[in-house]
């Protein structure tokens, strides 16, 4: 490969680079949510032991890595939405410079009059254009606040729920209370039936 790159190749190398981001975010994401669980396995086997230093140290870790995972997904969204616009900038430069190449072209074969009122139309197309780029802000403005009355909608994580999960989770062993109490009252029967 040579040292200079055509506009093609470099333009190939920033998409790869967007969907390498992309990608690489969206593994933060999915390692954070096993991150989670593990959190989760260590507080039901704290709490299961009674250890309550770090039953509350693993409800702590859950905690951060469930804001951390929300960051993360806050800036997965920005990047795939600043992605989005760059290529809506694109698509309107092209657009401007083919119109522009367009215009020189009809201006080279309209007479006046006629160039006149392809003007008033390129100047009427044009500010369709600019209207439309109003309304991608506005639109734009208005997802952020959606996103942000989203968030603070979720709150912080509530801590009966997870310690109720957390306790249901510790219920689930085989060497729980209620589990033992299980197997040993089915021993006892098969004991007293084989007496």
């Amino acid at each position: 490969m040579g040292l200079f790159k055509s506009k093609s190749e470099k333009e190939i190398e920033k998409k790869m680079l967007i969907r390498r981001t992309i990608n690489s975010m969206n593994k933060q994401i999915a390692q954070l949510e096993e991150q989670k669980k593990v959190f989760v396995e260590k507080a039901a086997a704290a709490k299961k032991n009674g250890l309550n230093a770090q039953y509350e140290l693993a409800l702590t870790g859950y905690k951060m890595t469930l804001l951390q995972q929300r960051r993360a997904q806050e800036m997965l969204l920005n990047f795939e939405i600043t992605s989005q616009m760059k290529d809506m900038t694109m698509m309107t430069r092209e657009f401007l410079g083919g119109m522009s190449v367009l215009s020189k072209e009809m201006a080279k074969l309209a007479d006046d009059k006629e160039f006149i009122e392809v003007q008033k139309q390129f100047e009427e197309a044009m500010g369709k254009a600019e209207r439309q780029a109003e309304q991608m802000d506005l639109f734009m403005e208005m997802s952020s606040d959606t996103f942000q009355t989203a968030a603070g909608n979720a709150g912080a994580v509530d801590d009966s729920q997870l310690r109720e999960m957390i306790e249901r989770e510790a219920g689930k062993d085989a060497f729980s209370d209620d589990a033992i109490e299980q197997e040993l009252t089915q021993l006892r029967k098969k004991l007293d039936s084989e007496v």
